[in-house]
C-alpha cells in the first residue's frame, strides 16, 4: 500500500498508508473526512547517460 498525503478543511496535512483507490481519509485532529491531495515527487535521475528522453547513453 503506498503513502498518500490528506488536507483536511479545519487546515491539517498528513500522510497515511491506505489502498490506492482512498480518496477521503479521517482527519486526526477534527476527525472529519479529509481529502487525498497531490504530493510532489522526490524521484530524480541523476548521473551521466541519463536524459529527457529517458535513454541510457551509448556506449562508443
Amino acid at each position: 500500500m503506498p503513502v498518500y498525503e490528506f488536507k483536511c478543511n479545519c487546515g491539517a496535512e498528513f500522510e497515511c498508508l491506505v489502498k490506492m483507490d482512498t480518496k477521503q481519509h479521517e482527519c486526526s485532529q477534527c476527525k472529519k473526512m479529509a481529502k487525498k491531495i497531490m504530493s510532489s515527487c522526490t524521484f530524480e535521475l541523476k548521473g551521466g547517460g541519463w536524459y529527457a528522453d529517458g535513454y541510457a547513453s551509448k556506449k562508443t
